[in-house]
């Protein structure tokens, strides 16, 4: 498989072993690549949900400035709403920040938000439109040699 688009997006985490363990429970991502650098001794693990080429690169680092807070976020689709229901309710067992869960109709569908070990934030998603916005988007540039953007490509 080729490497083209969007492969990946980088977070420092300042325990790679928690962060793995979070976003194995409430992502359902699993490692696909781990190593440690061999003159820093720096670990990184690349996760992924085996849906699509895409991982998270997790990078231990000594300290995290700046998380993704609630606006600046990382989602994942859910089954369905009792997933969400659960996935928030044991994340608030925990004492994790919690906020939600909402419905707020197509296309964000229900969500709660969740923040990992260094604050970043993940939400869960049930009803979103993603995948029907991104087929609609492309049929139609098929269809329309302007393309989404109305513009004529060269």
């Amino acid at each position: 498989m080729v490497d083209l688009g969007l492969t990946h997006i980088a977070l420092p985490v300042s325990d790679l072993d928690a962060s793995l363990a979070f976003y194995q429970t409430y992502a359902e991502m699993q490692v696909v690549h781990e190593r440690a650098d061999p003159r820093t001794g720096t670990r990184v693990a690349w996760i992924g949900d085996g849906t699509r080429p895409f991982v998270i690169v997790l990078v231990e680092a000594d300290q995290v400035e700046h998380p993704l807070v609630p606006l600046s976020h990382l989602g994942v689709g859910c089954d369905s709403r009792e997933e969400i229901d659960r996935r928030a309710a044991r994340a608030h067992g925990e004492g994790r920040p919690v906020w939600g869960p909402t419905d707020s109709g197509p296309p964000v569908g229900y969500w709660a938000l969740i923040a990992d070990p260094d604050h970043h934030t993940l939400e869960l998603s049930h009803g979103q439109e993603v995948g029907l916005a991104v087929a609609n988007a492309f049929e139609e540039a098929t269809r329309d040699p302007a393309g989404p953007t109305g513009k004529e490509s060269s």
